[in-house]
């Protein structure tokens, strides 16, 4: 017979098993267990953990329960399924290896910045540095806001316990199970610590639409007239880097909802790319890296010198940083900002064929926002060693629990309303594809950006790229026009043409598997086809 769980019977379950359990442990107490545990702490107070067999997610592995609640929902062509009872087992199984006279970490915030639509989400690790790593990451509520905490999510995370496919009817020894209709997940058989942000960010992606907010896998960050700009962008393309800079105030690096009011932050924290950090390029991150109960990634560490080497790729070209928003000096304490006047779809174009810098229609931000095109990064995932061109819907399909027109829609009417100019920035390579090609400097993509938030692209003259049909700047101060027409960029005319016909073609093919008609993504007819 299958076993019953809730939210509040799992919190005790675990409670009263465990040897001792530490609730809600700050970061120095946290700091202390973890390195009785074994964990390294650098001379700036940050901590150096690794993460064994995976240092990326395990896309394939990951189930949502189908049950009354989600069978017409959830779009299952984009994950597995997994049913309740076969849930019920799974968790049962980790709650039993986490009871086995453990000592537990319970970390209890809240998911979201705006207080009428956050979620109040209980952590519960065997970790000390897990448990940092999330209490990072997440919102973390004052002490009066503890008193009346009542979880409406609950995460059980059990690294060392390992999922039996026959039993539990998942792929392999790794499992991240979400059931939406109970918001209870079990992380399994990874150490990997972004499973833990993630498996938040899927069920807001779940339930957001519901509440009439739309779901962002984007980073945000306001201006001095208080002009709020949103990154989209999957992990690689610059959606942390470019957005923490210190003309602007962030909101957040990678997780938003946009209502009719404005924009929130859904985490207190920032999980940054760390391969090849620097502090001349990236002062905001480098300095945030140093802060005392920063998580350090898989970030190799110097024997002699006990200071990291971020240019090491040795464990894995995804190296990560997880610290709380405060380590920022230039954010928005809020977490909040008002309706986006600009809107920027990141890419990193393998190819290297699309323009670095383009002012999109909002009938072609919705496109490429469903298109999701750019290169899947080294080392994000498990198996991928080197950059591979991809589309990822919404620039998350891992993350976006329903269908791409959900969100597509959602997206038409936002723009609509608010006005908001759209770009489409090139983050990735020139001259050449992948290989052949140089990847974007971050000093020409910085300008590039600073002078479409600023205005300075409002008057300037636009050339048409005619396989993109995409409005390109011909001429930005500080950027040499070359690399803005990238066709002059490359030492084989022909070939270009002939990267950039297959990219276009590409394209159709991906909206076209997607089950969209390219000639439908205006925005009237898109805000028609939405389905529940």
């Amino acid at each position: 017979m299958s076993l019953k769980f809730d939210n509040s019977s799992v919190a005790s379950i675990i409670i009263n098993n465990a040897k001792t359990v530490h609730s809600n442990n700050v970061t120095s107490s946290l700091i202390g267990y973890a390195k009785r545990a074994g964990v390294r702490q650098l001379a700036s107070g940050a901590l150096a953990v690794t993460t064994g067999e995976f240092t990326g997610r395990s896309a394939g592995d990951k189930f949502i329960v189908k049950d009354d609640e989600t069978v017409n929902k959830v779009w299952w062509d984009n994950t597995n399924a997994m049913n309740t009872e076969q849930f019920d087992l799974l968790l049962g199984d980790a709650l039993s290896h986490l009871g086995e006279k453990r000592e537990i970490f319970l970390q209890q915030l809240f998911a979201g910045a705006d207080p009428s639509s956050r979620y109040q989400v209980e952590v519960f690790s065997p970790n000390a540095w897990h448990s940092l790593f999330i209490r990072n990451l997440l919102i973390r509520p004052k002490e009066t806001d503890l008193n009346n905490f009542e979880a409406n999510v609950t995460i059980v995370h059990a690294p060392s316990f390992n999922a039996d496919p026959a039993r539990h009817g998942c792929k392999s020894k790794t499992c991240i199970a979400l059931d939406f209709s109970r918001n209870i997940v079990v992380i399994c058989g990874t150490q990997y610590a972004g499973e833990i942000k993630k498996s938040v960010f899927s069920l807001f992606n779940y339930h957001a639409p519901d509440d009439n907010i739309m779901p962002m896998h984007c980073s945000a960050n306001v201006g001095s007239t208080n002009d709020t700009t949103i990154f989209f962008g999957l992990s690689g393309t610059g959606k942390t880097t470019l957005s923490a800079s210190a003309e602007r105030a962030l909101v957040g690096d990678d997780e938003h909802g946009w209502s009719e009011t404005g924009v929130f932050n859904l985490e207190g924290g920032c999980y940054a790319k760390a391969i090849n950090l620097s502090e001349e390029s990236e002062p905001e991150i480098y300095a945030a890296a140093q802060y005392d109960g920063a998580i350090l990634e898989n970030v190799v560490v110097n024997e002699e010198t006990n200071l990291p080497d971020y240019a090491d790729s040795s464990l894995t070209e995804n190296t990560r940083i997880a610290y709380p928003l405060n380590a920022i000096s230039n954010r928005v304490e809020s977490g909040t900002a008002p309706t986006p006047k600009n809107v920027v779809l990141l890419t990193a174009d393998a190819f290297g064929v699309l323009p670095p810098i383009a002012k999109l229609t909002k009938e072609q931000a919705v496109y490429y926002f469903l298109s999701g095109y750019t290169a899947k990064v080294a080392g994000t995932e498990r198996g991928i060693t080197e950059p591979v061109a991809t589309f990822s819907t919404c620039f998350g399909a891992p993350f976006m629990a329903r269908n791409p027109t959900v969100y597509g829609s959602m997206l038409a009417k936002r723009l609509e309303d608010s006005g908001a100019n759209c770009w489409l920035l090139n983050t990735g390579w020139s001259g050449g594809a992948y290989g052949e090609g140089e990847r974007m400097s971050l000093k020409s993509t910085r300008a590039m950006l600073n002078a479409a938030l600023n205005g300075d692209l409002d008057n300037v003259e636009f050339y048409l790229d005619d396989t993109f049909g995409l409005q390109v700047p011909a001429s930005i101060e500080g950027v040499d026009d070359k690399i803005l027409t990238p066709q002059q960029t490359w030492a084989d005319k022909e070939a270009y043409v002939m990267q950039a016909a297959k990219l276009a073609q590409l394209f159709d093919a991906n909206f076209k598997k997607l089950g969209l008609d390219k000639s439908e993504y205006a925005l009237g007819s898109l805000s028609k086809r939405a389905v529940a």
